[in-house]
């Protein structure tokens, strides 16, 4: 009889770590000096929904089609309590051209109480946006992204508190982003639509008349983040599980401070060429013009304080509308999950996202529809 109690306390023990050691399950933890990896590849469906910004750009309905998604996880058992981890992101959206790592993280996660089943784990990590700058363009419609880093610094501190039963786990976390403002950012001016200010579009070459060269970049503010979820697991067997999730994600408006390149002085030849130009549109003509010049110096002098004049004024107006940029948006995700066990060591599942949103009006990932479907590879070492 004591045998059969001793078999049967020593099989209750090992059966709550075998389905624990699941990499689908989120209260899993790499015990000390195991390494587990977890690649996962998936294509995203989107229509643009009809903010302002995305009206602007004729793209409000717009549909995206197919979105590329890479992402990587990698985790490190330094303690049984105590892992490290990276996780990266990659997207590539052809019909917008816009295109890069989405996500950078490295941090630590220690498992501060493990008892009776109930797991709580405190992790904090660096915000990897800094790697590569945000890069993109002034446009007469509006900012056209290059990428989707935001070229900012920062970090996450979290918590997850989880149960954890024979075949189903449940777990919710909250943490907090921090970023720090920069001016890790290369923005080309092609135009600015200085409309609001009496001055229409300004093409490239009034730009440079005006001092502005080819490529700026800004001082961008510090932001504060937050996302929350709940999340649920269920082993049904030695191969199968399946996942479910809930995740909430706001993103903070973005904002600049002012212009970290400077404005170039107004050259002698575009306060030429500006007087030139006012003097035709008297009814002189170029050669005219040329002469009335020769004649009096001091009006490529007017022309030269017209255009400083002009320039802060245009460059204020620019920065006011972008002091605070009014592009923030809340995510709603549903995530589910199907994974299957083919080793020991390896496991595939298949999982789908949908994610609702509401956006500001100067936002860009704002969408009427927001789905992804993908493959995830995982192996434990």
């Amino acid at each position: 009889m004591k045998k059969t109690l001793k078999a049967a306390v020593a099989l209750s023990v090992f059966a709550a770590p075998a389905y624990a050691a699941n990499l689908e399950n989120p209260l899993y933890m790499p015990t000390q000096g195991s390494v587990y990896s977890k690649t996962s590849a998936g294509v995203m469906y989107k229509i643009a929904d009809d903010t302002a910004a995305m009206k602007l750009k004729h793209h409000d309905g717009a549909t995206e089609f197919p979105i590329w998604r890479l992402h990587e996880e990698l985790g490190y058992g330094i303690l049984d309590n105590l892992e490290a981890y990276a996780k990266f992101g990659y997207t590539h959206d052809g019909d917008i051209d816009r295109k890069g790592m989405h996500l950078g993280r490295a941090g630590l996660k220690y498992r501060a109480l493990e008892m009776s089943g109930y797991v709580w784990d405190l992790y904090a990590d660096a915000q990897l946006g800094g790697i590569s700058e945000m890069s993109g363009a002034y446009t007469a419609t509006g900012f056209d992204y290059d990428n989707y880093s935001n070229g900012r610094w920062g970090f996450h501190v979290g918590t997850q508190f989880g149960k954890q039963f024979e075949k189903f786990s449940v777990a919710a976390f909250a943490e907090v982003l921090r970023t720090f403002g920069n001016d890790n950012n290369s923005i080309e001016v092609k135009a600015i639509d200085a409309r609001k200010l009496g001055a229409g579009i300004l093409d490239r070459s009034t730009l440079s008349m005006l001092g502005f060269d080819k490529e700026i970049s800004v001082d961008l503010k510090s932001t504060t983040e937050v996302n929350a979820g709940l999340k649920a697991f269920y082993q049904m067997n030695d191969k199968w599980s399946f996942g479910a999730s809930f995740t909430y994600k706001h993103h903070a408006d973005n904002g600049v401070e002012g212009l970290a390149s400077g404005l170039n002085a107004i050259s002698t030849e575009s306060a030429t060429m500006a007087a030139i130009g006012g003097a035709m549109e008297k009814g002189l003509t170029q050669e005219q013009a040329i002469a009335a010049i020769k004649a009096d110096p001091t009006l490529v002098v007017q022309a030269a304080d017209t255009l400083a004049a002009n320039q802060q004024m245009v460059k204020n107006g620019l920065l006011k509308v972008v002091e605070d940029m009014n592009d923030g948006f809340d995510e709603y995700v549903i995530g589910l999950s199907a994974a299957y066990q083919m080793t020991d060591a390896t496991q595939v599942a298949v999982y789908g996202e949908y994610t609702l949103d509401t956006a500001h009006e100067q936002s860009q990932n704002g969408t009427d529809v927001k789905a992804e479907l993908g493959v995830r590879l995982n192996v434990q070492f």
